[in-house]
């Protein structure tokens, strides 16, 4: 189990662990780079860098597959896209020299969203991550880099967060996925120990643990949310508050918050099931200003 007891996540506690001052321009909000997606899947990044947007980052850039990169710049307007080289369908790990100079003075990156093959993914975050000095997101497939280097975010780490569902957990930490699902918290703390970074995973219930052990817990009442491209969302929200200054433990507990929040909201207008990662991109500006305000 985690070293600490874990704390269960409030409205009240949160507005005690305030977000960095939404006011000023643009380029006071930070700036985030997202990084992913491929042929198949030009989707996940437009999920997840949309939802940066909605959770007040002042500027999002995407950087993805060349053959996707202009259907992404139509669909978000609002983002800055670069087309990247390829190998096959999926970013080729000769591109990191070019997302690594895109990243120059960003506040966060968020890497993941949308990649299709775990050896592309390995191959680029081992290109990548020497070369980063900011703090970064690792969400789904890019997880793939710390099955095989689990210490590798290095000075990175102390920055990092890393957004696992549960199968990717469990190849993480090397441990069956039905023990995993059984007691996410524990298997949490034993990759944030192994990372050095902040950890957010579960489903229904969400669990952020800390490389000291700390701990939070929250629940969604929104089975809906377990749905195609949620992850996508949670990263985007998580990506987006990290460029905003949070520190990597509260955007990992406030990005849970919000994309359970919008989910629960739609349960109510919707129904259980049935409504669209999309759909919780749209509830996030609410669900922050009630907690903000």
């Amino acid at each position: 189990m985690p070293e600490h007891a874990p704390v269960v996540v409030t409205p009240a506690l949160l507005r005690d662990w305030r977000l960095p001052d939404p006011t000023g321009s643009k380029d006071t909000k930070g700036r985030l780079v997202v990084v992913g997606g491929c042929a198949g899947n030009p989707g996940a990044v437009l999920l997840a860098a949309e939802a940066a947007l909605r959770s007040g980052a002042g500027k999002v850039q995407v950087a993805t597959v060349g053959t996707t990169a202009t259907q992404v710049a139509v669909s978000l307007p609002e983002a800055f896209v670069t087309g990247l080289p390829a190998t096959g369908d999926e970013i080729s790990a000769a591109a990191a020299g070019r997302v690594a100079e895109q990243a120059s003075g960003a506040d966060a990156v968020l890497v993941g969203p949308g990649i299709g093959d775990p050896d592309a993914a390995l191959a680029l975050l081992e290109a990548l991550v020497p070369l980063l000095e900011v703090p970064l997101v690792v969400d789904a497939l890019a997880t793939a880099f710390l099955t095989q280097h689990p210490d590798g975010l290095g000075a990175l780490a102390a920055g990092s967060v890393v957004t696992p569902n549960i199968g990717e957990l469990s190849l993480v930490i090397g441990a069956d996925e039905d023990e995993v699902a059984a007691d996410v918290p524990a298997a949490a703390s034993r990759m944030a120990r192994a990372t050095g970074a902040t950890v957010l995973a579960g489903s229904d219930v969400s669990h952020v643990v800390a490389p000291d052990g700390r701990t939070w817990t929250l629940g969604s009442g929104a089975p809906g949310s377990a749905s195609a491209g949620s992850g996508d969302v949670k990263a985007g929200v998580v990506a987006g508050l990290l460029a905003r200054g949070a520190e990597p433990t509260q955007a990992a507990v406030w990005g849970a918050y919000l994309h359970d929040g919008a989910g629960e909201r739609l349960t109510s207008e919707v129904g259980r099931v049935g409504f669209l990662a999309r759909d919780l991109v749209s509830r996030l500006p609410r669900i922050l200003d009630e907690v903000e305000t």
